[in-house]
């Protein structure tokens, strides 16, 4: 039996943070919010949603806090350059200083990406 058929979509993406409480705060900036948290074996740990995305953050003493750990987290937007407004009104770094353009899928995609508190980087992306 095929793998896939057993599928059912993305169910978390785990990112290891510093710092709990500045890593919900950025998340519930972008519209996220906590849906679970928990201590495991004395180890913070918060599951945030936004619709079917699920990031879960558990705090680590040590963490990479560089491009890498994990690549990206990509957020589907309906407006691209609403978005794109809104968060250039927002204190945050930016990896992308423009909406640049993939020629994914049919027509292609739309993109811009920023950077988290962990230096995870953070995509917004809409179809065409």
């Amino acid at each position: 039996m095929e793998l896939g058929k057993y599928l059912n979509g993305l169910q978390h993406i785990g990112l290891p943070c510093r710092n709990m409480e500045e890593t919900i705060a950025f998340y519930e900036n972008l519209g996220m919010h906590v849906a679970y948290q928990t201590v495991n074996e004395g180890q913070k740990v918060c599951f945030l949603q936004q619709g079917n995305l699920v990031i879960e953050a558990y705090e680590e003493a040590k963490t990479a806090e560089q491009t890498g750990a994990i690549d990206h987290i990509c957020f589907d937007v309906s407006d691209i350059d609403k978005v794109f407004d809104l968060v250039r009104q927002m204190e945050v770094t930016f990896s992308d200083e423009e909406i640049r353009f993939l020629p994914f899928w049919e027509k292609g995609v739309r993109f811009f990406t920023i950077l988290g508190p962990n230096q995870e980087r953070v995509e917004f992306c809409q179809k065409l």
